[in-house]
């Protein structure tokens, strides 16, 4: 049995509260509009620095943005 590592986030939640577009988060943080969008996928595991920058953008913590989970597997 191995244990699979999944990084989810609720990046697309937050920027509907704040009626906020992928371009406008991308500019915000300074990264393109294609990164927003396979980070938003889940195909783009962001960097600890990135991640901060967008907490901060919604004014929240890292955590209520990214969550990580082990997933047990059977082999």
């Amino acid at each position: 049995m191995s244990n699979k590592k999944i990084l989810t986030n609720r990046i697309r939640v937050l920027r509907a509260e704040k009626e906020m577009t992928q371009k406008e988060l991308a500019e915000k943080i300074g990264v393109s509009r294609q990164t927003i969008i396979s980070t938003e996928k889940g195909n783009y595991t962001p960097s600890l620095i990135l991640a901060f920058d967008v907490a901060s953008v919604f004014n929240v913590r890292v955590d209520e943005v990214f969550q990580y989970e082990k997933v047990k597997e059977e082999s």
